[in-house]
């Protein structure tokens, strides 16, 4: 059934909930592509995306028999429910076999490579991790020589698999590969769709683990919901990049694209970062047929700027998120293209999906799309300051977005973190400000806990930044909360400019001055930066950026109270360490008194 609209979404919901999601696992997602077309490709893996004769190509019966395979080798390192693989490495092949064969035997945590070593241990053993699987050393990456013995220095001591190495990977139980050769395939997973799959890491990377639990069905059902709403068919080529401990990569353009039987082409162990592909797309889509283009705007922002000089007749859509997308990002993709952008709206507590924008339906701007089947999307009203699923607001009224539904998640490994996210009723609370329309899409405004308060008055950053990026010269823009002794805070913004661009700080404030609506919004300052702190799947990381607002408002103050020489550090959680003469520490002390910043002061010469 072709879904346009909310009333498509309703018809199909009228066949049942079963007749239309007959299979509810991820096992038996790809174990069912197998069986109808067991040697179509189901991935393709650019080992050199300069030369085709080293790709790596699996079909749906060897992925499915790999699989099978890893659940066994788990099992027999001691596996079972309850218990879980980790996963620490890159999106390759191996990856794709260790994140479905997990399931077989307990469940999956992935966990960011790159995060301290200590967290990692600390994350191991929130999850129970009987296994973790690590990539090896190679020669694009090479995390395992530092990230092992630190881990084992830290007093892991569950076995450590290699996948994915050139060669020896010392300290290693065994290299996965090689083990999967040697196993029996595993015929019959514990469990139903309601067993535990995999607990997903959230909520930044300091503080006490937070674990989202994702059940088989949550995972399925925004699987087959996404491939539903973007039109996913066998004969489809999906580029996915994203990292697998990024629910993008697993779900959303993943499993969506592996149970329709159609082909991930996953562009070599960096992934989205490979700077030969990402320099060649356009060659890339016409080689390998490439159909849908999984993406951050961030990446897509560099795809146009790139010239075609290639056939990519064979594109159909190009399906991003992550973070808001700006109107006129993609007017110029599609303008440049005259293929299709369509938007989506995800969470990791909901397996990565709240709302999309259907393939077959308009691209309406600044909305991301309607919910998906089955699920509810609702505007709620505040009590106190919280979200109160009893008042749930009209079309047209703003208030806090929630949702519930086969998608959203039981919640957090530890229940004692759910409060104020999980609710009664199985409502998930997304922190998002919007609103929906008469036609059912959902429009963000605004993030609650990042509007930027200036005095009582709120001001929504991304409408700073949709008009920043309105600029021709501003590649990306970024507005945050500078404290202010004041107003409480100031809007101040951080961008980059496409190659070429002259813009400065000034210039762009002189730009917003006619166009921002709201004259408190204009922002104080504007940095023109060389680029901006990005997330693994390319994100704006808006903390980094915290941090430097924090540096320019203390010195600000210093500069007031007359200090040339003066030394400050902020931390993650955005406290401040000032280090001034001992004798004018008072003077620094009085002009940030009423400032809304924690600052530790120490007597001292600046280095």
């Amino acid at each position: 059934m072709t879904i346009r609209s909310l009333a498509d979404i309703e018809a199909l919901e009228a066949h049942g909930f079963d007749a239309v999601f007959p299979v509810k696992t991820p096992w038996d997602l790809i174990r069912d592509a197998a069986g109808r077309a067991p040697d179509s490709l189901a991935i393709r893996y650019l080992t050199d995306a300069t030369d085709t004769s080293r790709d790596v190509t699996l079909t749906y019966a060897q992925f499915a028999d790999r699989i099978a395979r890893a659940a066994q080798v788990f099992r027999d390192l001691g596996v079972e429910p309850g218990k879980s693989v980790a996963f620490l490495g890159q999106h390759t092949p191996s990856a794709q076999v260790v994140l479905w064969g997990a399931q077989g035997a307990g469940h999956l945590c992935p966990i960011n490579p790159m995060l301290r070593p200590d967290h990692i241990a600390v994350l191991l053993k929130a999850a129970d991790a009987a296994v973790a699987v690590i990539c090896g050393p190679n020669s694009e990456v090479d995390y395992w020589s530092a990230l092992v013995p630190a881990l084992r220095a830290e007093g892991v001591t569950i076995p450590i698999l290699a996948i994915d190495a050139d060669g020896e990977a010392p300290g290693a139980h065994g290299h996965l590969e090689k083990m999967l050769e040697e196993a029996a395939p595993l015929t019959t997973p514990h469990g139903d769709e309601t067993a535990l799959a995999a607990c997903y890491h959230t909520g930044g990377t300091t503080g006490a683990p937070k674990l989202v639990l994702h059940s088989r069905l949550n995972q399925a059902h925004v699987a087959r919901s996404c491939a539903l709403m973007h039109d996913l068919r066998a004969t489809d080529v999906m580029l996915n990049g994203f990292p697998l401990f990024h629910v993008a990569g697993a779900f959303v353009y993943g499993l969506s694209t592996l149970s329709v039987g159609g082909t991930l082409l996953i562009p070599g162990i960096q992934g989205m970062r490979n700077r030969a592909f990402v320099g060649s797309i356009w060659e890339q889509v016409e080689r390998h047929g490439i159909t849908m283009i999984g993406a951050v705007p961030t990446s897509m922002t560099t795809f146009a700027g790139h010239p075609i000089d290639a056939d990519i007749s064979s594109l159909r859509y190009f399906l991003t998120g992550g973070s808001p997308l700006p109107v006129e990002l993609a007017d110029m993709v599609e303008r440049q293209t005259g293929k299709g952008v369509r938007n989506i709206l995800g969470m990791t507590e909901c397996a990565g999906t709240v709302a999309v924008e259907p393939v077959h339906g308009p691209r309406t701007p600044l909305s991301c799309g309607l919910r998906i089947p089955f699920s509810q999307v609702a505007i709620l009203g505040e009590t106190d300051g919280d979200a109160d699923p009893s008042k749930i607001l009209p079309a047209g009224e703003t208030g806090i977005i929630a949702l519930r539904g086969p998608n959203v998640s039981a919640g957090y490994s530890d229940p004692s973190r759910n409060a104020g996210t999980f609710l009664p009723g199985g409502w998930l609370v997304s922190g998002d400000v919007g609103m929906l329309d008469a036609e059912g899409r959902l429009f963000i405004t605004g993030r609650k806990k990042d509007i930027i308060i200036r005095g009582a008055h709120n001001i929504d950053p991304q409408m700073i930044e949709d008009t920043l990026l309105a600029h021709p010269e501003v590649e990306n823009a970024a507005a945050v909360g500078m404290p202010d002794a004041y107003a409480g805070e100031l809007p101040v913004a951080f961008v980059t400019l496409r190659a070429g661009g002259t813009a400065t700080g000034a210039d762009l404030i002189g730009f917003l001055k006619d166009r921002i609506e709201d004259p408190v919004a204009l922002p104080k300052r504007i940095a023109v930066k060389d680029s901006l702190p990005l997330t693994p799947v390319g994100k704006i990381f808006k903390p980094t950026l915290r941090q430097e607002a924090v540096l320019w408002a203390v010195a600000s103050a210093a500069e007031t109270a007359g200090l040339t020489e003066v030394e400050v550090e902020v931390s993650d959680d955005l406290k401040a360490t000032v280090t001034a003469p001992e004798d004018r520490l008072p003077a620094l002390k009085a002009a940030l008194a009423t400032m809304p910043l924690t600052v530790t002061f120490r007597a001292g010469v600046p280095q």
